[in-house]
C-alpha cells in the first residue's frame, strides 16, 4: 500500500508527536517558523510513506491528512 500525508504547516504547533509516532522516521521538523511562530513538521521522504496514519492519529491539532492508494491489483 502506498500512502501520502499532507501536513498543514499553519495548523501544526510543532509538538513532535507525529515525528515520534512515525514508524519509518520520515517526519522531521522544518527549519522555518510558521505564521504563528511554531516550527512545523514536514515529511522528508514521501516516497516511503505507507499511509499507516499513525502521525494523523497522534496529532492534537488535526493538522495531518492521510491518503492511501491500494496498488495490489
Amino acid at each position: 500500500m502506498k500512502g501520502k500525508i499532507v501536513i498543514d504547516r499553519e495548523l501544526c504547533k510543532g509538538c513532535k508527536y507525529c515525528m515520534i509516532a512515525c514508524p519509518l522516521g520520515i517526519i522531521l521538523m522544518e527549519e522555518n517558523f510558521n505564521r504563528k511562530g511554531f516550527i512545523p513538521a514536514v515529511c522528508v521522504d514521501p516516497e516511503k510513506c505507507t499511509g499507516c496514519s499513525m502521525c494523523a492519529r497522534m496529532c492534537p491539532e488535526i493538522a495531518i491528512e492521510v491518503y492511501r492508494e491500494n496498488n495490489e491489483e
